[in-house]
């Protein structure tokens, strides 16, 4: 299996491509990262250094890629924080080219606009998601805050999560996975489709969680493109989630400690997901 990754990297610590790619390789997963930013941190750490790719630089590693032939090849798109506005359409036309090449390829969304009650994007990206990306991806998994701007709905519980993700399928995607749920010391996700709505939580962890997002991201559309199961998906998820962060709590670093972390997703078994309605 395929995937062509297209979102930030870091130089120090493990978010977006940093994060997606050692988890993709580890799960045996072929993977072809485009870096929409390279930056030297994760901004939440303070200063940073590092520049914002350009779309026409996008377009052309996609280019090479066709020109290779390996278009052909790709399972899924998976595409996560943007850098620039600018960079929303490179995304969609590189979708459009897998999907040229192989009808079955998948878009899966992650909408990175912000968390915790604000948005940390400038204020032309918010509405590429909702305007066209939601429209067109496959699957799309926004956090709690991202869930709740995208609907126009507050989403802080599972039920809340549940009726927010209905409400985005209405809008285009075929699943809705809303992250970053919390209930009773709990941590997990609501994901939804046509067959029905799923919740699934493993205990909190208090630990460093720059890059969860990003790791959720990878460890679902493997799963899923594994096991076309979105609850097994899931499950998976949440527990692959939950193993780094232990490791990162136990370690004690201000990153996630992603690497170290890795051997736990070897033998994975899925948390149980439970319906919800």
């Amino acid at each position: 299996m395929s995937i062509l990754t297209i979102q930030s990297r870091v130089t120090s610590g493990y978010v977006g491509n940093a994060a997606a790619v050692p988890i993709l390789q580890r799960l045996g997963r072929t993977v072809w990262p485009i870096d929409t930013v390279n930056f030297s941190n994760h901004p939440a750490h303070g200063s940073h250094t590092g520049q914002i790719r350009s779309a026409s630089e996008i377009d052309a590693l996609v280019d090479g890629l066709q020109q290779q032939h390996l278009l052909s090849r790709c399972d899924a798109v998976l595409s996560g924080y943007l850098g620039s506005a600018a960079a929303g359409p490179a995304v969609r036309a590189a979708v459009q080219r897998a999907r040229d090449a192989n009808p079955t390829a998948i878009w899966c969304c992650d909408p990175v606009m912000g968390d915790h009650g604000q948005f940390y994007v400038a204020e032309d990206i918010p509405p590429f998601f909702r305007d066209q990306a939601l429209p067109q991806a496959d699957m799309v998994l926004p956090n709690t805050f991202e869930a709740a701007h995208l609907s126009g709905v507050p989403v802080s519980t599972a039920t809340e999560a549940a009726h927010a993700a209905r409400l985005l399928l209405a809008k285009g995607p075929k699943t809705v996975i809303v992250t970053g749920v919390e209930e009773d010391g709990r941590m997990g996700a609501v994901a939804a489709e046509a067959a029905g709505c799923w919740s699934c939580f493993a205990p909190a962890i208090e630990a460093p969680a720059y890059g969860a997002g990003d790791a959720f991201t990878a460890l679902f559309v493997s799963h899923y493109l594994a096991e076309n199961s979105v609850s097994q998906a899931l499950g998976f998820a949440v527990n692959g989630i939950h193993g780094i962060l232990a490791a990162t709590a136990a370690a004690g670093t201000a990153d996630l400690n992603l690497i170290a972390a890795l051997p736990v997703l070897d033998d994975l078994s899925p948390a149980p997901a439970t319906r919800i309605g």
